[in-house]
Order: C-alpha cells, then sequence, then structure tokens
C-alpha cells in the first residue's frame, strides 16, 4: 500500500505527515502516532495495513520542532532517547489535535477519526483523548501515562490499552496503576500481554512478540470497527472464496479474493504457500485442481469475529487420486473419507490475508488403511460421525479408565 506526504500549517510552522487511503478511495481516519524512533517503518507498513482494513491513515512527524523527518532504527536508540528527553508532550498533545483537525478536512475522510499510538505515541494518544481529540483511542505501552492519571480518567470515549507484563519502561506498579486507571473508564479495555517487553508489536524490535502482536491488533480492530467501522461481510467473502476452490475450481477467481500477499498453511500436513506467487502454484498444481471429484463440505458452525472466522466443517472424499495437501505422495486407495476440518481465516478490509487449517490426520490415515488404530488413542470416521450426532459413544478410546471411574463419589 504505497501513501504520500502532506503538510499540516500550525501557528508555529508546518509539519508533514505521511498519509495512505483504502482501496475504496474513502474511508474513517485515523491518526497514527509513532514512538521515540519516529517515522519508521514500522509506522509506514502499518499505516498501509490499515488502509487495508478500511481506514485513511495519517503518520504526523511528532519531532519536527526537534528534527524534522525523524525516521531511526534500533541501533539509533541514544538518539531516539534523547529526542525522548527534549520532547515536549504538552506541545506534543497540540500536534496531534491539529492533525486530528487535518485528517477532518482529508477529501478521503468519510465518518468519524480514531487515535492509535505507540509508547509515546501511547501516551500522546490517550492525552489527546482526555481532550476530545477522536471518536477512540488505542495506546500500545504509553510510557509515562502513570504520571498522567488524572488525566485518563476524563476520558469519555471508547479507550484500549495494551501493555506487556515485562515491560521495562513502565515496571510493574505504574503498569497496573494504567491498566486500573484504563479500566476504571466506562468504556475502557487494558490488556496485559504475559511475558512481553516494551515495543512487542513492532516486527523490527527485537522485543517483538508475534502472538501477543496478532492478538493486540485483533482487539484494536475491534475497538475501530465497533465505534467507526466499516464493517465487512466476511461470511460471503469466505464463501465466494471456497466456491472458487472446491466448486468453479477457478485459481485466478480464487486468488483475486485475497490480498496481495496471502498465506495459506495446512497445519497437519505443513503444506500451502506464502506470498502470491507462491500460493497461486500451490493452489493450482497441488491443491485447487487437485481434490477428487465427489469432494464437499459439510458445515457444522461458523464464528464471526472482527477480522476472523471460524469454520467448523467435515470434509468429505474418496481418495481416488492423489490429494497432495491432504494426503501426499500416498497412491488413491479407492476409500471415502470424513474427517472434522478447522478453517481460521484472517481477512484485510474485504480481502482474505491468510488461512489457518486444522484436522486429525491420524483420523485420515485410519480411514485410508495407512494407520492401525489397534492399541493406540485414534480413530477414524467416528470422529466425524460424532461431531453431529452428541449421543454417539463417548470415552471408548479409554475404556478401562472410564469403566474405573464408574460409581465413584462425584
Amino acid at each position: 500500500m504505497t501513501g504520500m506526504f502532506t503538510e499540516i500549517e500550525t501557528g508555529d510552522g508546518a509539519f508533514r505527515a505521511w498519509v495512505t487511503t483504502p482501496p475504496r478511495g474513502s474511508g474513517p481516519g485515523l491518526v497514527l502516532l509513532p514512538d521515540m524512533f519516529g517515522h519508521d517503518r514500522h509506522m509506514r507498513e502499518l499505516a498501509g495495513r490499515l488502509a487495508e482494513e478500511g481506514y485513511v491513515c495519517m503518520v504526523p512527524d511528532l519531532f519536527w520542532r526537534l528534527e524534522p523527518g525523524t525516521a531511526l532504527d534500533e541501533g539509533q536508540r541514544e538518539q531516539a532517547q534523547a529526542l525522548r528527553e527534549r520532547f515536549d508532550v504538552e506541545r506534543g498533545v497540540e500536534d496531534v489535535m491539529v492533525t486530528l483537525a487535518a485528517l477532518d478536512a482529508h477529501p478521503a475522510r468519510q465518518g468519524k477519526c480514531g487515535v492509535v499510538g505507540f509508547s509515546l505515541g501511547g501516551q500522546l494518544a490517550v492525552l489527546a483523548a482526555a481532550r476530545g481529540g477522536g471518536d477512540c483511542a488505542v495506546a500500545y505501552y504509553p510510557s509515562g501515562l502513570e504520571q498522567q492519571l488524572d488525566r485518563v480518567a476524563t476520558v469519555t470515549c471508547p479507550l484500549t490499552v495494551h501493555l506487556g507484563e515485562c515491560d521495562d519502561k513502565i515496571p510493574p506498579p505504574a503498569r497496573d496503576a494504567i491498566a486500573s486507571a484504563v479500566a476504571g473508564l466506562p468504556q475502557g479495555r487494558a490488556h496485559v500481554y504475559p511475558a512481553c517487553a516494551h515495543a512487542f508489536a513492532n516486527p523490527h524490535r527485537h522485543a517483538h512478540d508475534k502472538p501477543a502482536a496478532m492478538m493486540a491488533y485483533s482487539r484494536t480492530l475491534a475497538v475501530l470497527r465497533g465505534v467507526m467501522g466499516p464493517i465487512y461481510d466476511l461470511s460471503t467473502l469466505w464463501d465466494l472464496h471456497t466456491a472458487y476452490e472446491f466448486e468453479t475450481r477457478d485459481v485466478d477467481a480464487t486468488m483475486a479474493t485475497m490480498v496481495e500477499q496471502p498465506y495459506v498453511n495446512h497445519i497437519p500436513t505443513m503444506t500451502g504457500g506464502v506470498g502470491h506467487d507462491h500460493l497461486k502454484r500451490f493452489y493450482k498444481y497441488h491443491f485447487v485442481n487437485s481434490n477428487p471429484p465427489d469432494t464437499r463440505l459439510i458445515p457444522v458452525s461458523r464464528t464471526i469475529g472482527t477480522d476472523r472466522l471460524v469454520d467448523e466443517m467435515i470434509f468429505c472424499f474418496t481418495h481416488t487420486c492423489e490429494i497432495p495437501w491432504m494426503l501426499p505422495g500416498v497412491a488413491p486407495t479407492g476409500r471415502y473419507v470424513e474427517v472434522p476440518l478447522v478453517a481460521i481465516v484472517n481477512f484485510r478490509g474485504e480481502k482474505l490475508y491468510h488461512e489457518h487449517i486444522y484436522w486429525d490426520q491420524a483420523s485420515v490415515l485410519v480411514q485410508v488403511g495407512l494407520l492401525d488404530p489397534g492399541g493406540l488413542p485414534v480413530a477414524g470416521i467416528a470422529t466425524a460421525k460424532k461431531l453431529v450426532d452428541e449421543t454417539l459413544p463417548s470415552n471408548e478410546l479409554m475404556a478401562a479408565a472410564w469403566a474405573d471411574s464408574a460409581g465413584k463419589p462425584l
């Protein structure tokens, strides 16, 4: 996602801000506030990613009064820290308010505006919210906020704060004070991420923790979507994608439902693809055109979240051809298979970003005759049958232990 600089006028002069716009050309607005490293790679990538989600993003140059165009990396930490110590927080809040006004006037901005900030930017996001800036605010590890708790108490818009359990910049007493103050707000949420340090959400820092960053991002989107939208019909998007995969078997149409650089991971066999070309090759030669003619999906349940959909289904087929993604290298056995399968699908805006697909490979191997279930805690087609009929017997694989507990006190 490409962007461009725009210039914002203030009573003290002018500063630049990086702007990205969504594929639709318009949408709600977001001001993104960087940490002490300034306009770095992380902020530009995040602005592009959130533009894909449907937001007009504006990243102001917070250090324009000190060193315009600051964009440092982790190797320049001492320089960044020196800038942080010289930074005037109150003037920074004023610049955030000016940026919000500029975003509000931007021709692509339609609807409400929010603020998302990191570290120093997180503190500024909350303090701007305390002044009525933005319709919602999200702060990642807002260093220094523990000294401004009286102002936190005045925030009336939805506010979410992400904190690391092991953040040396926000030690436990400060972390707990921030979390308590935010959680005490009518629309406040504070999340503490176990074993995470400062900057855990930045993929370009040593402290990066990908699972926590993913969880925090989804929670951030939940706030933004809930207050500002846009809302997408994830169920219809997923149905269209699977129709291209299994019904029309159209690889190009399948790829068109996905972001520019998607990925798919079939967890049990580690098959799939990362990036457009890798995934298209996988789809074209090893998936879409490699499923047996009688392949069908039986829906069991569907759960839809802010940016994810979870589909529970039964995958059915007769093993009349090699299925490289599920049974790689296994010659057709002619056997019929039913296996419970779960798809966890992540979206960016109106496109699929990635899929994590799970199934019980042992059950598949039992059903095609490659695994003898005797003496092993595995089952065949019974796993699929019991998924849709809970009255079928339970605990048969632990029959002796189950019999031993009969009659014991409950």
